[in-house]
């Protein structure tokens, strides 16, 4: 005899209107907060068409931002693969903020908007409130406020100066935004909400110290500056200096103010999305994991029928579903796959652990606390350390992981490097761990020098890892970049671990310089 429902059915058939989705929200917070654990922020939760998931694709998945050529243009190639039926698009965008907002395809079922508001609204909530990546490095409260003084100070710039000379500025800042970026702690956290405060306080006393009578002061020509050591410039100059739009922002010689509040706008948003290129294993692995779990309990609970959760398992192995290395359809480790099946493997390991795991993970196999230990996980680690840390043989054998090289330097050519044995074990998790290392997979570039007194020219430095040089064109696009927004020559050297240099690339400003 079946169990009594202990839940009302909260849905008929897939139609749902916004009564449904309430009782589902509150259905999914009790088992969130009350069984899981879980730690969220406040939700919001808004129903959008399929042309405006696609407008919110193309402005990299945020509600406000500033205009740019760039945005329509991804909605054009989005919107024509959709319509070709050549690419779907994402169940939902969350994003990380508070309140938490996620956004909903009206045309998903009322099973698929259980699922989202499982997935999103409490799985990833959850991760970006306790990780300390996003603790870090981003603001919830108040990125929504930044971005909205954001888009009114770029659209007062384009009145102001024109479309042309702004827009020029934001192409400049956008091909650096990768390099926008500092990658360690500084000494406090970013606080969105008082950069207008600031920004409102820098323009005001521009205002107040500028008197049009200097322009009539004659310039002294042929002034030398004292000649400087170059750790002494380096020092007064603050290099090296991996974060670029930093050093223009505060350095560049010819940059005007309204520039200069530009790239430091595109520098907090690249800084705001710096944790989630980091943690995309760790963050969909928890979504998922958070969402199999409520939506198992909602149908143990009679909350969803058997129809509804077979529509949902559908729908979860298509997002899990991992192709073999030699399918067609293989483009790497799935993220969700590989995230799913540790955190699934976690809790085999707390709860009916093995003798190989009790030697492989003593800490917590066989604890018994499985939400206990992964909630400390989701806390505190990346994808690098979580991967490198508790990849287990067991799993490891189950996805068949094995780890090849093909060195061109060696006469064997393609070779198995690592096999199933402890020695093997260990090598595939370092090598699988690497693969999720930003100071591993993104190229180490620096400023290490410029000399303010003398021609100014801007000296970086990039440092080769495994012989992966730039690839030529696209580096010379990017340092056009930033020549124009230098307004001087930039030179960069791509050096290996000795220092040898084996490539330069040298770049003049163009006469129609940015910050001329």
């Amino acid at each position: 005899m079946m169990a009594k429902a202990a839940m009302e059915r909260l849905f008929e058939g897939a139609d749902w209107d916004f009564a449904t989705i309430q009782r589902i929200h509150d259905a999914c917070e009790r088992i969130a907060i009350d069984e899981l654990g879980l730690n969220v922020y406040p939700n919001q939760i808004e129903i959008i068409t399929a042309e405006q998931m696609l407008d919110v694709y193309s402005s990299i998945g945020m509600p406000l931002f500033y205009k740019h050529w760039s945005f329509g243009k991804h909605f054009a190639h989005h919107e024509a693969f959709y319509r070709k039926g050549l690419r779907g698009l994402a169940y939902e965008i969350v994003i990380n903020s508070s309140p938490c907002i996620s956004y909903l395809m009206e045309e998903n079922t009322a099973t698929m908007q259980a699922l989202v508001v499982a997935h999103a609204a409490f799985g990833h909530n959850h991760f970006f409130k306790n990780n300390y990546l996003f603790k870090l490095w981003t603001d919830a409260e108040g990125i929504l406020d930044y971005l909205n003084f954001a888009k009114g100070y770029i659209a007062r710039c384009e009145e102001r100066y024109g479309h042309a000379a702004v827009e020029r500025t934001l192409d400049a800042a956008h091909a650096l935004m990768s390099h926008g970026v500092h990658r360690y702690a500084g000494k406090k956290t970013p606080d969105l909400r008082d950069e207008e405060k600031r920004e409102r306080e820098r323009r005001e006393y521009d205002e107040r110290i500028f008197n049009d009578l200097w322009r009539t002061v004659p310039v002294t020509k042929g002034r030398k500056m004292p000649d400087l050591d170059l750790q002494h410039r380096r020092s007064l100059a603050g290099l090296p200096q991996e974060n670029i739009l930093y050093f223009l922002e505060k350095m560049a010689p010819r940059m005007k103010p309204w520039q200069r509040e530009i790239l430091r706008i595109v520098r907090h948003v690249a800084q705001y999305f710096y944790p989630q290129s980091q943690t995309k294993v760790m963050n969909e692995g928890t979504a998922t994991y958070v969402h199999y779990r409520i939506m198992t309990r909602l149908h143990e609970l009679g909350g969803i029928g058997d129809g509804d959760f077979l529509e949902f398992l559908k729908s979860h192995t298509n997002v899990v579903f991992q192709p073999a290395f030699n399918d067609p359809r293989y483009s790497g480790l799935n993220p969700y796959a590989i995230g799913f099946a540790m955190m699934q493997d976690i809790e085999r390991i707390v709860t009916k652990p093995k003798d190989e795991d009790r030697q492989w993970f003593p800490d917590i196999a066989g604890s018994g606390d499985t939400m206990g230990v992964l909630r400390d996980l989701w806390a505190n680690y990346r994808d690098e350390s979580f991967v490198s840390q508790f990849l287990s043989p067991h799993l490891m054998r189950k996805m068949r992981m094995f780890h090849l090289t093909d060195d061109p330097e060696e006469e064997e050519g393609l070779l198995v490097a690592a096999i199933h044995d402890e020695r093997g074990y260990k090598r595939i998790r370092r090598e699988l761990a690497r693969q999720y290392d930003v100071g591993w997979i993104d190229p180490h570039i620096e400023i290490v020098d410029v000399d303010l007194a003398g021609d100014r020219r801007l000296m970086l430095k990039h440092t080769v890892l495994n012989g992966g040089l730039l690839e030529d064109v696209d580096a010379k696009r990017v340092l056009q970049h930033l020549a124009d927004l230098w307004s001087y020559d930039v030179l960069l050297q791509e050096v290996d671990r000795s220092g040898s240099v084996l490539r330069d690339h040298l770049v003049h400003p163009r006469p129609s310089a940015i910050a001329a």
